[in-house]
């Protein structure tokens, strides 16, 4: 079952005063089933960032559509796409987006706080999936007093506590050390294997590695992907690594 159906977009930009037209997207089209882990590369301006703006409800497509559960979300009125994207979206940024005021324990809350869910409820949702994420102890601490790995932690489990339908991952792994960014890829891997849809926006071979499908951005389009199948991780590395060659070079789509 498709969760995620992204039909034709195309994204035109036009500077401030209309002289020039910039085209981020021309035809991407793509859809991505439930329990999926997919990664998006592309170089520096192939128009990823655009596309998961238009994902995440952020940015509107100039024509095509985005569907989450069969709700286009260009539809969506202005005064319910905030609490559409709280109630069926988490997020992963690369910069965790963790705020230093609050402990983690709160900055994993503050998703739950704003639908208006009751303080037992949060309790409830939050054990478990700090005991997976491995931060039960680390809840009462703030933003500036815990690793870089454990702010990314605690922003997966601000992700998930909503029992999100899909999660956007934004290079996840970028501000994260070599250790780090294994234990995260682990998490996101077992993550997955309990049934939660990944989307992921990539620079990382190593991180797109783990997934079960990449998608590759070229020229504000789809150019090309590939499926993990029976591949490892490291067969599968070489193949992201090969293609990545081939897009830069110009070869052709297989």
């Amino acid at each position: 079952m498709s969760i995620l159906e992204v039909d034709a977009v195309k994204k035109i930009y036009t500077t401030r005063f209309g002289g020039n037209q910039v085209q981020a997207l021309s035809n991407v089209t793509f859809q991505v089933e439930e329990g999926e882990y997919v990664a998006i590369m592309g170089e520096s301006g192939s128009g990823k960032t655009t596309l998961l703006n238009i994902m995440a409800a952020l940015d509107k497509p100039t024509s095509g559509s985005v569907r989450l559960d069969g709700n286009e979300l260009s539809k969506i009125k202005e005064s319910d796409i905030a609490a559409f994207r709280r109630d069926h979206l988490g997020f992963v940024f690369q910069d965790f987006n963790l705020l230093d005021t609050f402990s983690l324990e709160d900055n994993i809350y503050l998703p739950l706080v704003l639908s208006g869910k009751r303080p037992d409820e949060m309790k409830k949702r939050l054990m478990p999936i700090a005991s997976q994420l491995g931060i039960s102890q680390l809840l009462k601490k703030y933003p500036y007093e815990v690793s870089g790995g454990q702010k990314q932690r605690a922003a997966v489990a601000r992700a998930l506590i909503i029992n999100p339908r899909l999660i956007l991952a934004d290079e996840p792994t970028g501000a994260l050390d070599s250790k780090a960014t294994d234990e995260l890829l682990r998490l996101f891997g077992e993550i997955n294997r309990n049934g939660q849809t990944i989307l992921m926006v990539t620079h990382s071979v190593k991180a797109a590695s783990h997934a079960s499908r990449v998608l590759f951005i070229k020229d504000g389009e789809v150019y090309h992907q590939i499926y993990r199948g029976n591949s490892t991780e490291s067969e599968l590395y070489q193949k992201i690594s090969d293609t990545l060659t081939m897009l830069a070079t110009g070869g052709d789509r297989r």
